[in-house]
């Protein structure tokens, strides 16, 4: 009987990551649904134009894989120049690095045995692994782990900026804190600061989410020259997200951005409004879930077989992609149902849609496998390797 550490690293061997060719491409209108779905053109696009703003700017991407949990996805976006990539979770790590991946940073802390035993045996044998720390005796825990596995594990403080979520007050205690793992922690690497200000992301209004978010990040800047005073070297400031990407530039604080729903984008993103329109616009949907219309219980409703297990529901509903005039209704796990009202175009049962997503990180988490669409036609299917890796 294997060890529960044996277990979970034989179900990450187990599981498919790799592309999975077709031997003939299939039309879009053949897929099975509800099915999700990649419009690689805009896919592409996104990739390219974040990448290549960044670079403009003098600042790196740190692209975050809890997003699309798929090694594919990660390693274009290396391909394409990114410096390396985050996970929220040791076990989204432990799928980037199985596969391929190595520059990871884990941007949630860990505090018990089992986890930092996994973070230390990523270590073991990955030094471009990196973790962040926002406690003192946490900190102290993984370098004992380290230490009787003799690796050196590189660490970020994770800086709180106000959310009360994970992270250490910014100014003297996390100054305290980079002295403690200077002077006490020989086997872990003091690599920088972590300061992501989640609670700006979605603000609406270009001027206001930008107020705030300067105001949040001047406690950071307060931080990092502290260090710098005290003769600590900051090598890396990672932080920020798609809502705050062309802000980062003027703020001059980081090194490099977590993004990472650009590359799909969501309704959320989309309406918290852009820096030049109502809608936030610089990236386009990439990202659907085809559906298919099921049923006409009555004149003014059709039933599409796509709800709660198709889609992240924690905030608004989907919207079709091409029909307009139109409003869906939540009908359950599988089904929802759509008022029509004046539609744009008839909808007929049969009819295969796609639908924007409301919130697209847990709506991927809801799928095995992506469909990548070019030309209506799938040649591939991509494994969602990290699916349900939640620890």
């Amino acid at each position: 009987m294997p060890t529960l550490q044996e277990f979970n690293d034989n179900l990450i061997q187990q599981t498919p990551a790799m592309p999975i060719v077709l031997s003939e491409p299939v039309p879009l209108a053949d897929l099975p649904t509800p099915a999700l779905i990649i419009d690689l053109d805009v896919f592409d696009r996104n990739l390219l134009q974040m990448q290549e703003y960044l670079e403009g700017h003098g600042m790196g991407l740190r692209c975050h894989t809890k997003m699309h949990k798929c090694p594919i996805i990660a390693r274009k976006q290396l391909d394409a120049g990114a410096l390396g990539v985050c996970a929220a979770k040791v076990s989204e790590a432990e799928v980037m690095q199985v596969n391929g991946v190595s520059r990871i940073l884990i941007t949630s802390p860990v505090v018990t045995e089992d986890k930092i035993a996994r973070v230390v045996k990523l270590a073991s044998t990955n030094p471009d692994l990196q973790i962040v720390v926002d406690d003192a005796s946490a900190a102290g825990q993984l370098n004992e782990a380290a230490r009787k596995a003799d690796v050196v594990v590189g660490v970020l403080i994770d800086l709180d900026p106000g959310m009360g979520r994970t992270g250490i007050e910014t100014g003297l205690p996390a100054l305290t804190l980079g002295k403690y793992i200077g002077d006490e922690c020989q086997h872990l690497r003091f690599d920088g600061l972590q300061m992501y200000a989640g609670n700006c992301m979605h603000i609406e209004g270009y001027e206001q989410r930008r107020d705030k978010y300067l105001h949040i990040m001047e406690k950071g800047q307060v931080t990092r020259s502290l260090f710098e005073d005290a003769g600590i070297v900051v090598p890396v400031f990672s932080g920020g997200g798609t809502g705050t990407y062309n802000i980062e530039p003027g703020l001059g604080l980081l090194t490099d951005l977590q993004a990472g729903s650009y590359l799909f984008m969501d309704i959320e993103y989309r309406d918290i409004g852009g820096s030049k329109s109502e809608l936030f616009d610089d990236f386009e949907p990439s990202l659907f879930v085809l559906v298919t219309a099921i049923s006409k219980p009555q004149q003014r409703l059709i039933t599409v077989d796509g709800g709660f297990k198709s889609f992240a529901s924690d905030k608004m509903a989907p919207q079709f992609r091409d029909v307009e005039g139109v409003i869906f209704h939540w009908g359950g796990d599988e089904h929802g149902i759509v008022q029509l009202n004046n539609p744009s175009v008839e909808l007929k049962l049969g009819d295969k849609l796609p639908m924007l997503t409301p919130h697209c990180d847990p709506t991927v988490n809801l799928h095995d496998y992506y469909y990548p669409v070019r030309n209506g036609l799938v040649e591939e299917i991509w494994p969602i390797t990290g699916r349900g890796r939640s620890q």
